[in-house]
């Protein structure tokens, strides 16, 4: 208004002739840009609400979250308190937003923080504590050691370092690939997935850069060419299922766990180990069996040999220079932070140095101490920089932390609601199912399901709390379902959009989908035998789980 008034008081003192038009410009032009305002007057906007736009399918699953609430509270009738019945629904929504990805995961995982107060649930203070505790903590640390990690290409050195030890002399296609898997699996089991595959598909399109392209290649090239980018893609999550901080799935389960049995003896960063880490080595050399067969042939290493060699790697080796004082420091860091979890307590018989603090200290108190290390240490690369700066911290995963949270805070939910007194009525038809047939079947449909869902994180989240109930529904260890059933989402093996590593593959351009269904399907079988095998035998002697199984109807026997 302002604008507009001085324009037209500029007109009319010029139009009669006052002493400001006398001095006014004369050049013609520039009384046209004067009188121009110096901002629109008015402003018109592209009509962007047509119907069209509204109607969409994004729309319908925004509104078929609030909607299924909705009808859950108002038709279905519960033999439970009233908080069940609203707990039932929340799960609907926050589980139907998941599934249709209508929000961002993200976004959807801060769903229960409004929704719990507002059915009734429990407090906005209640809710808020499940977004914070010591597995969330336990990621942030091990996440910002991570990032430190590919700060200073460290990954690199170490994946350029294993594969010429395995490249052999002459050239080896099937050792090659052993050592493309292992550092995969390796770097897997302290990174999560999505990060490890994103730093070593780099490597692996590194070594075909030395190849013909694509449409040069003879069969024999082509075929060791998909091998080298599908040893990343699958070796990545099956080494994060062998540390807790491999991949959140693992995360989930542990914390579920200890929300769903408080009185129940946690599970530990080297009892995971103990049992996981077998589990995943057997099957990383499965894969490698399965990958050898369907791609490499008896000329394959004569194939490449004027392509690769052993002294190439070693010039990509030399050509990183020495290791610096701040490569050094992170992976003595690095070092620590895994003797520090190791050995924070090792069996019932040796408490190890957790003992001094009188149990206090959890997994996720020596991740953070340890990360905070990073923020101490100089670098000697700058005066006054330290090995991380907090700018570097804006690529910590909130989405994880977040999804986690809500996971945590949904487990909570159906325990204090009595929904989960509901669900065990619901399933009562498994008691007497035999454990060795339910077994086989959990993981063939957590493996399916997780196709389907993107997030494997989404999937566990969603089966986990169920797999709890039917186990004890069955009166066995419900660690004997959870378990296998929470690994098995992790099977994502054969859709390009089953997982962002998946992704990251197909981005190279190298793999097709008849890639990922030749060695993704008989992978996933063979996922699944080695878990039915592994998980009576080792994991009842890792997690104790055949003590107490009889006669289990409150949480003291459930301790092992």
């Amino acid at each position: 208004s302002f604008l507009l008034f001085s324009s037209l008081n500029f007109k009319n003192t010029k139009m009669t002739g006052g002493e400001h038009s006398e001095t006014s410009v004369s050049d013609d032009s520039n009384n046209t840009n004067l009188k121009v305002p110096l901002l629109p007057l008015q402003r018109t906007y592209p009509n962007l609400f047509t119907l069209k736009s509204i109607f969409t399918l994004k729309n319908f699953y925004v509104l078929l979250g609030p909607l299924l609430s909705l009808f859950i509270i108002l038709f279905v009738k519960l033999d439970a308190p009233k908080t069940s019945r609203n707990m039932l629904a929340v799960v609907a929504w926050v589980f139907t937003w998941w599934v249709t990805s209508a929000l961002p995961l993200p976004v959807t995982s801060m769903c229960p923080l409004f929704l719990f107060p507002l059915f009734g649930i429990a407090s906005a203070d209640t809710v808020a504590h499940s977004y914070m505790d010591d597995v969330i903590t336990l990621v942030l640390g091990s996440f910002i050691l991570a990032l430190a990690v590919e700060r200073y290409n460290v990954h690199r050195r170490l994946a350029l370092t294993v594969t010429s030890v395995f490249c052999g002399e002459p050239l080896n296609p099937a050792l090659l690939l052993l050592g493309l898997c292992a550092t995969s699996f390796f770097v897997s089991m302290w990174m999560h997935n999505v990060a490890a595959a994103v730093m070593l598909m780099p490597v692996a399109t590194g070594l075909l850069q030395r190849l013909p392209p694509p449409s040069e290649q003879s069969e024999l090239v082509n075929k060791f060419s998909r091998a080298v980018v599908l040893t990343v893609v699958y070796a990545v999550p099956i080494g994060g299922m062998s540390t807790l901080t491999g991949t959140g799935v693992n995360l989930i389960l542990v914390g579920m766990w200890k929300s769903l049995e408080p009185g129940a003896k946690p599970i530990s960063f080297n009892t995971w180990f103990f049992y996981a880490f077998p589990v995943a080595f057997v099957f990383v050399i499965c894969f490698w069996c399965i990958l050898c067969l369907i791609y490499l042939r008896k000329g394959s290493g004569r194939a490449l040999s004027s392509y690769l060699s052993k002294a190439h790697l070693k010039r990509e080796l030399e050509a990183l220079g020495p290791m610096s004082f701040a490569e050094k420091m992170v992976l003595s860091v690095f070092g620590l932070l895994i003797i520090l979890w190791m050995t924070r307590r090792i069996t019932d018989d040796i408490p190890g140095w957790g003992a001094f603090f009188n149990g206090l200290v959890g997994d996720g108190s020596v991740s953070v101490m340890v990360a905070v290390l990073l923020f101490i240490i100089p670098n000697r690369k700058q005066e006054g920089e330290k090995l991380m700066d907090w700018n570097e911290c804006k690529k910590l995963p909130w989405n994880l932390i977040l999804l986690l949270g809500a996971g945590f805070a949904l487990a909570d939910g159906v325990q204090a609601s009595g929904l989960a007194d509901v669900l065990s009525r619901a399933i009562d038809f498994l008691e007497n199912a035999p454990y060795l047939a339910i077994v086989p079947a959990v993981t063939l449909i957590s493996s399916i399901i997780t196709e389907f869902i993107t997030s494997n994180d989404a999937t566990a989240t969603l089966i986990i709390p169920l797999l709890y109930h039917i186990a004890r529904t069955m009166h066995v260890h419900p660690l004997l379902l959870m378990i296998p059933g929470a690994m098995a989402t992790e099977f994502a093996f054969l859709l390009p959009t089953s997982t962002p590593s998946n992704v990251v593959g197909f981005a190279t351009g190298h793999i097709e989908i008849q890639d990922t269904l030749k060695v993704g399907l008989p992978l996933k079988l063979t996922g699944i035998a080695v878990l039915s095998l592994f998980m009576p035998s080792l994991g009842a002697l890792v997690f104790g789980t055949n003590n107490g199984v009889q006669g289990m109807t409150n949480i003291p026997l459930l301790r092992s």
